[in-house]
């Protein structure tokens, strides 16, 4: 068959590789300069500095068969991200651990004593919590919600903690003993030489041919025999229905002669400093050395429609709309919906390439079957 994938990222890269190998011809295009999609690096040219282009990318899994997949196209080097959080004029570590709750309260507590001590400060007269705000005040306390999370989730979300369902909170850990890593997954690490040099790993198969800076339109899908999409699930209708909500980032970069902030994340929590975090990229690569630094302010709002969009909300109104989309794409033969964009749903690099890899099995499947293949990589809903 011949195949037409749209968007040259993680999702196009991974299914367009392994319908090649049965035998299918496959074609990418994205419309932008380089493949990738927003896990891109580049070289400073200056600096020398790896650059995560369109913000950091740590790579974390417990999918043994994933961290096979990228091991086997180009080297990783292990990596453990450990946040920082500038807030109310200190440094603490993040997530919250025994070490950010004696500092912030000026205790030498033991993992029993925390956890005790947390249980005093938790509003336990919240027994069901309906938002972000109530999960954090009956999870943590006042203290320390608006110490380390309130500010940055309004800067985050652009809205009140309170109009934020209380899963978001649910994702994010307390620790009663002095593990500041950040992720707790078994395999984390970064590609030596970039995520770029892994996408062009994986594409670089006979069968795969990718056309940069050239958008999908679409009469081209009259060519092919069968159209993945990795783009905006409303995009594909032309924004018909109306626009699903995202939010975006602006970055400010900055350059430093020595070691600006001495880790590679500084989040900021106070609400009156209007960026999230700063990122040093310098330190998501310590096994290089590097006089000079390249730094980024990250800041975080709606986006409109000629942004890049990062972040899907799905709050009730974007919900809302997502169904009538998902009926629609439903309905779209010839057509299947894959990644974080494809599917309105946040997704970290190793669920997207599980995502695909399963997609592309079950696209197999079904054709072998003679069946119709389905309409997204993952329900959306």
């Amino acid at each position: 068959m011949k195949i037409l994938l749209v968007g040259a990222g993680l999702s196009g890269a991974v299914i367009g590789r392994e319908l090649a190998l049965a035998g299918h011809q496959c074609h990418i295009v994205d419309s932008r300069a380089h493949i990738g999609g927003n896990c891109y690096t580049e070289r400073d040219a200056d600096s020398g500095v790896m650059i995560h282009v369109y913000g950091p990318h740590i790579f974390h899994t417990d999918d043994q068969q994933v961290w096979d997949y990228v091991t086997g196209f180009t080297e990783f080097v292990p990596f453990q991200n450990r946040v920082k959080t500038t807030s109310q004029g200190a440094v603490h570590s993040l997530p919250i651990n025994l070490l950010t709750i004696n500092q912030f309260f000026g205790k030498t507590f033991r993992p029993d004593e925390a956890r005790e001590f947390l249980l005093e400060k938790a509003d336990t007269a919240i027994e069901t919590p309906r938002n972000f705000e109530e999960q954090a005040l009956r999870f943590v306390g006042r203290e320390l919600y608006e110490a380390f999370l309130k500010g940055y989730t309004e800067k985050q979300w652009g809205c009140s903690p309170r109009d934020l369902p209380a899963s978001i909170l649910k994702r994010l850990p307390v620790r009663f003993n002095y593990d500041d890593n950040y992720f707790f997954h078994r395999f984390q690490g970064m590609p030596r030489h970039g995520y770029t040099a892994l996408v062009e790993a994986i594409l670089d198969r006979p069968g795969v041919s990718v056309s940069l800076r050239t958008p999908y339109r679409p009469e081209m899908a009259a060519d092919y025999d069968h159209v993945f999409w990795s783009g905006p699930l409303d995009g594909f209708f032309g924004y018909s229905l109306g626009r699903l909500g995202y939010r975006t980032l602006d970055f400010q970069r900055f350059e430093h002669d020595g070691d600006y902030q001495g880790c590679a994340v500084m989040n900021y929590g106070d609400r009156e400093v209007p960026y999230t975090r700063i990122t040093e990229h310098k330190h998501f690569a310590p096994w290089e050395e590097h006089r000079k630094s390249v730094c980024y302010r990250e800041f975080s709002r709606a986006a409109g429609p000629d942004d890049i969009p990062y972040y899907p909300i799905r709050l009730v109104d974007e919900m809302t709309l997502l169904e009538h989309y998902v009926r629609l794409a439903e309905a779209t033969p010839g057509v299947t919906f894959v990644g974080r964009l494809g599917t309105y749903r946040y997704l970290d690099m190793d669920i997207t390439i599980r995502e695909a890899l399963d997609t592309a099995a079950d696209f197999l499947r079904r054709l072998a079957a003679g069946r119709e293949p389905a309409r997204f990589s993952r329900p959306p809903i």
